[in-house]
């Protein structure tokens, strides 16, 4: 019987994502908790669950429902592909107020379930169905189908149309591109309290430019069109729109550019093009504003009947904004907003000047319940804690165990959603009281990751390493802070001392040096099992850190970037002895992709084979906030891009390197990597390339996933010249 090995789990399981909990509701009483999860660590269809009493109950299957095997829109296929989503079945839904009616859409049809009992019932639309949600009161349920925002009761009458799409590129209550891709903004319509209207933005994509995405294994297929912003080229136009349920409708005066006060800078675009946040609440509709050029923020107030708006706070910075998820959200009682705190990562209370504590970094916003406000921050890069503040405790930190934690509140109810080395666990709390648990049914990875965490070099670079199981350190090896590995020892392929593989990701938004039991970690100790060390490492301009950290690469994503992940490579031979630098190869994906091709390009002394999965190799084809918060406008800074492309440096490819894309894919175009190619070709540099046909950006599909993890072991063992173990 053949043993399944990690590849295969790891693609058999979604990255180990299936059977576990997300997507926490907890009602404002705190009594119930509404959650996503598949039936088991194999299964890939969503179920709606409910927490309640002590146990779990099972709201919805879309077994029972008629199965899920109908085509979903094509704004839903979207959705999920900017969310990187990774089931099938119930991925998202929408309560009311009190967290009694529960509405989803499976297959562009449009389902409600009570919590209070009853069977899910089928509500009849005007077409397939997109980003349903039912009104504070749950007499309505607002969704999109066909661009045009629509209402029907809860009870499956009454369906009209709120807001048509004037054209063929306009939408009502969908997000455009950029504010799902990298605003995160995955919302566009908002309830008024009372149930009586609703806050929507209004996108015309016609100003923005049309790529067609072909399917070169499938000639009989037409091109699908995408409207993609890149850099230096025009945006969606964005409004907000108040809209009755008596048909009435107001359009909100947004501000057209930052005043005065506006940060300069060589390149200055004060407009108000991004809609980075929006929202309705007991004292009124509100909205952040972002300027093109992302130094300028206004966060707004908003008058429903005239559509006039009152700037509640000016946020700024010279190089740019970001938003902490979560923000902003007024306190219920007074309406004191709690906004991102400009100049570093943490929380501002704009009516009192109070602010999270100095060197603290804030995640996320969890929301506030029970007269507090509660967060995930960090004051160590690689762990994020829950953290609660009221006026009278000051702030308090909730969780004490070293690893990544989340929390979902409402009421005395607290759902801590913990990750730590040693796995996952969902605990309920009530007044402070471990009330219960939330199982987590994920399967446990064949292989066992044991990270050693370290802090590298005068920056103080967050790494962990990876040794072959059994290993032990040689003489003058050295460990921080991680899992020891132990054992009678190990080499590399065919003897001696370790070759090295760097898998990174190093890039904003995310981290990989941190301790939870993430996928990065199996899949990092898989390839130290075949006879290497392994080294990820979290550089400059990932989070974490200080404002510092993050805008060092301003103007410049490549260098710093590179730069760190030798100086760790060195500093991490120093400790351990035999790691071998001279055979040191460098893996990744998206980011992580770009930064292994720069590496191999840019210091070939240290990296001497890359494996670049959907690279952004032509920066100028990435889209505009994303890019243009880094590198600021190419026709202003066509410097900045000449630079951190790698089209422009193929010449310079000495070292093994072998391209991977998937073919479908609209965030990193397939043009990323067939442009590079070809600039490699006309320059005379031999290299692999591996097109995925059908993959998108993210690629979890079994016999690709796994065998891609494979091939990347495989091509490294043949660039560093390795005789098979």
């Amino acid at each position: 019987m053949t043993t399944e090995d990690l590849p295969l789990q790891f693609a058999r399981t979604k990255r180990f994502s299936l059977g576990v909990p997300r997507g926490f509701t907890v009602s404002p009483d705190g009594e119930r908790v509404l959650f996503l999860r598949t039936a088991g660590g194999r299964s890939t269809t969503g179920l709606l669950w409910l927490y309640e009493n002590g146990g779990e109950r099972l709201l919805a299957d879309p077994h029972a429902l008629g199965g899920d095997a109908g085509e979903d829109p094509e704004a839903e296929r979207v959705r999920r592909e900017r969310a990187r989503e990774t089931s099938a079945g119930i991925v998202s839904y929408a309560t009311d107020a009190a967290a009694r009616l529960v509405v989803f859409a499976l297959s562009g049809t449009l389902w409600a379930v009570r919590t209070d009992g009853g069977a899910p019932r089928r509500i009849p639309t005007a077409g397939p169905v997109v980003a349903p949600r039912p009104s504070p009161d749950g007499t309505h349920i607002a969704y999109v189908t066909g661009g045009a925002l629509h209402v029907v009761r809860a009870d499956g009458g009454g369906d009209r149309v709120l807001a048509a799409p004037e054209g063929p590129d306009v939408t009502y209550g969908l997000p455009d591109h950029v504010s799902a891709e990298s605003l995160e903004r995955m919302r566009s319509f908002w309830w008024s309290p009372d149930g009586d209207a609703l806050l929507v933005v209004r996108v015309d994509d016609t100003p923005v430019q049309q790529w067609w995405i072909a399917d070169a294994a499938h000639p009989e297929r037409a091109p699908r069109a995408v409207r993609y912003p890149a850099a230096g080229t025009a945006n969606a136009l964005l409004s907000l729109h108040v809209v009755g349920l008596d048909g009435g409708r107001v359009d909100v005066a947004l501000p057209k550019e930052a005043g005065a006060a506006h940060p300069g800078g060589q390149w200055t675009d004060a407009a108000f093009e991004y809609v980075a946040h929006a929202d309705w609440d007991t004292h009124g509709p509100l909205a952040i504003v972002q300027t093109r050029d992302q130094r300028s923020a206004y966060l707004l107030r908003i008058d429903a009947a005239s559509g006039a708006t009152t700037t509640l706070h000016h946020l700024r910075d010279a190089a740019w904004l970001e938003f902490i998820p979560g923000t902003p959200v007024s306190t219920p009682a007074t309406g004191h907003v709690v906004t991102t705190q400009e100049g570093s990562r943490g929380l501002l209370m704009t009516a009192t000047g109070v602010r999270t504590p100095e060197g603290m970094y804030v995640h996320e916003l969890s929301g506030a319940a029970g007269g507090r406000l509660w967060f995930t921050a960090c004051e160590e890069p690689t762990e994020a804690h829950v953290w609660s503040y009221d006026p009278v405790a000051g702030f308090a930190r909730l969780t004490g165990a070293p690893g990544v934690h989340h929390a979902a509140v409402g009421g005395p109810t607290v759902v801590l959603d913990s990750a730590t080395l040693d796995g996952r666990t969902v605990t309920v709390l009530r007044d402070g009281v471990p009330a219960g648990h939330i199982e987590v049914l994920a399967e446990r990875p064949v292989t066992r990751p044991r990270p050693r965490f370290l802090t590298l070099g005068t920056r103080e670079l967050r790494a962990a390493l990876y040794l072959p199981q059994p290993h032990e350190p040689g003489p003058g090896g050295a460990g921080s802070g991680g899992a020891e590995s132990g054992g009678s020892g190990s080499d590399g392929p065919g003897g001696g001392r370790l070759p090295v593989i760097v898998h990174s990701y190093s890039g904003p938004g995310m981290q990989t040096v941190v301790h939870t039991d993430r996928w990065h970690h199996a899949v990092n100790q898989w390839f130290a099992d075949q006879g290497f060390a392994v080294l990820s490492v979290d550089g400059r301009g990932t989070p974490g850190r200080d404002r510092a950290w993050a805008t060092a690469v301003h103007g410049d994503q490549l260098t710093p970037v590179i730069e760190d992940q030798a100086d760790a490579v060195r500093a991490a031979a120093e400790l351990f002895p035999e790691l071998d630098t001279g055979r040191v190869a460098i893996r990744g994906w998206s980011f992580g992709g770009y930064l292994a091709a720069g590496a191999v390009l840019h210091r070939p002394d240290v990296f001497h084979a890359a494996v670049a999965g959907a690279a952004p190799t032509e920066l100028r084809l990435y889209d505009t906030h994303w890019k243009e918060r880094y590198l600021g406008h190419p026709d202003v800074h066509p410097e900045h891009y000449d630079h951190c492309s790698l089209v422009a440096h193929a010449h310079k490819l000495t070292r093994p390197l072998m391209l991977v894309h998937g073919m479908a894919d609209d965030n990193v175009a397939p043009a990323h990597m067939l442009r590079f190619s070809a600039a490699l070709l006309a320059a005379g540099r031999p290299h692999t390339v591996l097109p995925l046909a059908g993959a998108t950006h993210l690629v979890t599909e079994e016999g690709v996933v796994d065998t891609l993890l494979r091939a990347d072991l495989d091509f490294i063992k043949k660039s560093l010249d390795l005789r098979t173990a």
